[in-house]
């Protein structure tokens, strides 16, 4: 079936999907499956996908059924879910893929990915074939769309595009990535045509269990990429209230909420007092997990409040001007969770070589490991990458 949560009176709203340029994902010309559109076509841009299944949906114009209707997930039930951090399909890493192909960069992780159940990551780059460059940035990105398919390949299923680079061509790369996502079956979030669509969940469902994914980023370039009342851009979240806001609201009809963050210190192994700060806040807020991104290295975990911070996950595909660096250090974090909310959190340390992670030999990875534990709070790591709370 395939969602989208639309923000009403009362709570998230669960209705038939559609493109930005007012088509269902897989109607466009030439594209096979092809649905049937809505009869009536505002003429503002429309809000893409943001929290579709695996299955397409029934040719009607009626909305599902609202959220908690269904069947719920059995009190023993868990899901598996799987994370990494940025994602750069652009620049050197389009290069590899236009020689090596579209699923080289994921070849030795793609089997990690594919155990869990669940798997969102960042992406840090428009995918757009126009657009105009953003200025006064020393990093500007732009992927073809071919390359999701490597993504999709690779397992993935949503992505949070709440960062520093997804505007990096304007409103119309947003707007052709939010699409060429759709088009390709990727769920994503954090982004839209004002703030409403930028702050509605990705709500993703699995075995009974309703997930809800928030993304959010504390590092916008300048005050025009804010997603507002009536202006495109990315769900900020300096102000944490619409973010907290949000929380709430899925709160009500998911089982789990997740929010994937952009925030911190590039380089930075540790996290800076505002991402601790807004961490807390989104977990006393009701999120289950928290998930940052942004440092471009890894950096350690807290437990709190008998929840999960990530403060960040470093590079997952991304490009290594000087190697080696600790910029090439990454892995997969996978949490399996209960319907209360209860999650035991494992890491894959994994190193990046030419844009392509791969599982640590086991000194490294124990190394690695033992640095993460060392860097976390309230929280220690096992050398087999078990994370557990420190007593």
């Amino acid at each position: 079936m395939l969602l989208i949560a639309v923000l009403v009176a009362g709570g998230w709203y669960v209705a038939d999907a559609m493109r930005s340029d007012g088509q269902r994902p897989g109607s466009g010309p030439g594209s096979a499956g092809a649905s049937p559109t809505h009869s009536a076509q505002p003429s503002a841009p429309q809000p893409s996908a943001t929290g579709k299944s695996e299955q397409e949906p029934a040719p009607s114009d009626e909305p599902d059924a609202m959220p908690g209707e269904g069947t719920p997930a059995p009190g023993d039930a868990t899901v598996s879910l799987a994370f990494v951090g940025d994602i750069l399909p652009a620049a050197r890493v389009g290069e590899l893929m236009e020689k090596k192909g579209v699923d080289y960069p994921f070849a030795l992780a793609k089997d990690v990915l594919r155990e869990a159940d669940l798997v969102a990551g960042n992406l840090e780059a428009p995918i757009t074939m126009r657009g105009t460059p953003a200025e006064n940035k020393q990093f500007v990105f732009k992927g073809k769309p071919a390359y999701l398919k490597g993504v999709k390949n690779a397992g993935f299923h949503v992505l949070s595009l709440a960062n520093n680079h997804t505007l990096d061509q304007g409103w119309e790369g947003l707007r052709d990535t939010m699409d060429a996502l759709d088009d390709v079956g990727l769920q994503h979030m954090g982004s839209g045509a004002d703030d409403t669509e930028a702050f509605t969940p990705a709500i993703l469902e699995h075995g009974g269990f309703r997930v809800a994914y928030i993304g959010v980023s504390n590092v916008v370039p300048e005050v025009s990429w804010k997603a507002d009342r009536n202006h495109p851009g990315v769900a900020e979240t300096y102000d944490t209230t619409r973010t907290v806001a949000a929380i709430k609201a899925a709160k009500e009809v998911a089982d789990l909420v997740v929010v994937m963050v952009h925030w911190g210190k590039e380089r930075e192994d540790r996290p800076i007092a505002k991402q601790t700060s807004v961490g807390h806040t989104l977990i006393d807020a009701g999120a289950d997990l928290v998930i940052g991104s942004h440092p471009h290295v890894l950096q350690g975990f807290e437990a709190y409040k008998g929840k999960w911070i990530a403060y960040s996950l470093g590079n997952f595909i991304f490009t290594t001007p000087v190697q080696p660096s600790k910029t090439q250090e990454t892995g997969v974090l996978t949490a399996k969770c209960t319907a209360k909310g209860a999650c035991a959190l494992h890491f894959v340390p994994m190193y990046s070589t030419d844009s392509q992670p791969a599982p640590m030999e086991p000194v490294s990875a124990k190394l690695l490991l033992s640095r993460l534990s060392e860097l976390s709070y309230g929280a220690k790591i096992d050398e087999n990458g078990v994370i557990s709370v420190a007593r």
